[in-house]
């Protein structure tokens, strides 16, 4: 009887900031980094003792941080009380668990609640995995005496044991800190443990054959999935955020606004969680989504510079705090940022629609700019429709240099280090490289990994520049499919960077 859904981590390439408000966009990119989710019966049977006092065993198993914590779910009011003697809490996954078995029961009829209840008195018994991706193993790898390489981090296991940052966990009552590379873990697990989860109730049958889905009607199944994921993933972080990460998880690669905060009042109002939830996916979601993804013949890089990574939280906060010191000035940062962010939206599609509409030329010149510096490009465009190509590929790497800029600038203003310097020196020398479309900072910048976009088969210089400036060039690339279920335990089987075949998409 068990269930497996895996959702995938993001890269946000443009919209930081500005996508905490509507109605600016962002363009996030999903990737091969999935969370993976696994549900099934704790029990063979329902135990006598769990009739008598309707309370459900749950227990949540993370094999990578050795950690295994029992709760006790009241089915009369949805609560989730910890009975570990040790507890390590997880936020996220209790909302998912909760939120989700409420809007079972408030979507189900009686004769599907009785069924739901027989279903839960045997408890539940889940495990999370996080690909590697999600965390930082240089410190393992340099331990070993490896090279920073992508095949040093491919001779680690599969999910292999995470350690916490030392520094983190010195000093009284403070708890150690994973060391994460910024791919949006959270919204990953939390929206793999709700489609799972859902799936597992019957609340909805997430098809496992992509060939065979009824469009329509998956894209109503996703919604449900999306509207729980949001909402537990909010209420775990105790802020509505942007959202954007949880959308991605469970859609795949797109552009995206924000929805407006307002539709999550009644999950943060105190009501009883049941007519919480229902109101919750009654309202009016009012996000937008446009499919989104890199054109061909370009691949996403990440590299892990070694700096510890950021809090965005307190990033987001000292923006804000500028946004209201100085609102001439921020107004003035923001409007080109966005002009920035929709130029580079608008070349990354001419780009893609150039490649359908002449796809000899298109290869062509990617082939020839893949093999040289930027500032020689143009040498390869000796008539209109290379020159066509050319141009808009100087176009995406002038708007992504207008962004950095602006970046740079409001966290100078702000007082925060959006594109610190070591990031700064580091990605002006990768948009320098043979083939390098763009190179930024994802998200809310900082010290997280840094992306870039190249063209045709230079991917491999820039991981091997990277590997001589100390920078690990990570095993992530775009991947646009989002949530999906699997067949098997992703222990059980080799994962490999391809997606497989079952995605929903």
């Amino acid at each position: 009887m068990a269930v497996v859904a895996s959702a995938p981590g993001k890269v946000l390439m443009t919209g930081g900031y500005l996508v905490l408000e509507r109605p600016n966009a962002g363009i996030v990119l999903s990737t091969n980094a999935r969370f993976y989710a696994i549900v099934k019966p704790l029990y063979e049977e329902v135990k006598p003792e769990s009739w008598a006092w309707a309370w459900a065993d749950v227990k949540l198993t993370s094999p990578q941080m050795a950690r295994e914590t029992m709760y006790k779910m009241s089915l009369k009011h949805l609560t989730l009380q910890c009975v570990s003697s040790s507890p390590s809490r997880n936020p996220f996954v209790e909302y998912a668990v909760q939120y989700t078995v409420a809007a079972a029961y408030a979507t189900f009829d009686k004769d599907k609640q009785e069924t739901l209840q027989k279903l839960l008195l045997r408890g539940l018994d889940i495990t999370i995995l996080g690909c590697n991706e999600f965390y930082s193993y240089r410190n393992q790898i340099e331990a070993r005496g490896l090279p920073l390489t992508p095949e040093s981090l491919a001779s680690l296991p599969p999910f292999a044991s995470i350690t916490f940052n030392a520094e983190e966990s010195r000093g009284q009552n403070s708890k150690p800190e994973v060391a994460k590379t910024g791919l949006g873990s959270s919204a990953a697990m939390t929206t793999a443990v709700v489609a799972a989860l859902l799936h597992y109730l019957g609340l909805l049958n997430l098809s496992s054959t992509k060939g065979q889905i009824e469009q329509n009607k998956d894209a109503r199944e996703l919604d449900i999935v999306h509207v729980i994921a949001q909402t537990a993933h909010c209420i775990a972080q105790g802020k509505v955020g942007s959202g954007f990460d949880v959308s991605s998880a469970v859609y795949g690669s797109q552009r995206y606004v924000r929805f407006s905060p307002e539709v999550l009042s009644s999950a943060q109002g105190g009501m009883i969680i049941e007519e919480a939830i229902n109101n919750v996916l009654k309202a009016n979601w009012n996000h937008e989504r446009t499919k989104f993804s890199l054109p061909p013949m370009m691949t996403l890089l990440l590299g892990e510079p070694g700096a510890g990574g950021s809090s965005t939280p307190s990033m987001v906060g000292a923006v804000k705090k500028w946004q209201k010191s100085d609102p001439e000035n921020s107004l003035e940062t923001w409007k080109k940022l966005s002009e920035a962010n929709s130029s580079l939206e608008m070349h990354l599609n001419n780009l893609s629609k150039l490649a359908e509409k002449n796809s000899d030329v298109y290869t062509s010149v990617i082939n020839s700019c893949s093999n040289l510096t930027p500032e020689k490009w143009n040498e390869r465009a000796s008539e209109p429709s290379r020159v066509e190509v050319v141009r808009e590929l100087l176009g995406a790497r002038d708007a992504m240099l207008a962004i950095r800029y602006n970046m740079r600038k409001m966290g100078e203003a702000a007082g925060i280090p959006i594109e610190p310097e070591s990031q700064t020196r580091l990605l002006d020398t990768t948009m320098n490289m043979e083939g390098v479309l763009l190179a930024g900072v994802p998200g809310a910048g900082g010290f997280d990994a840094v992306f870039a976009v190249a063209l045709g088969d230079s991917s491999n210089k820039v991981i091997k520049t990277w590997s001589s400036l100390n920078v690990l060039a990570l095993l992530v690339r775009e991947d646009p499919h989002g949530v999906c279920l699997e067949n098997n335990d992703p222990r059980t089987t080799e994962i490999t960077s391809s997606v497989s075949s079952i995605q929903i998409v």
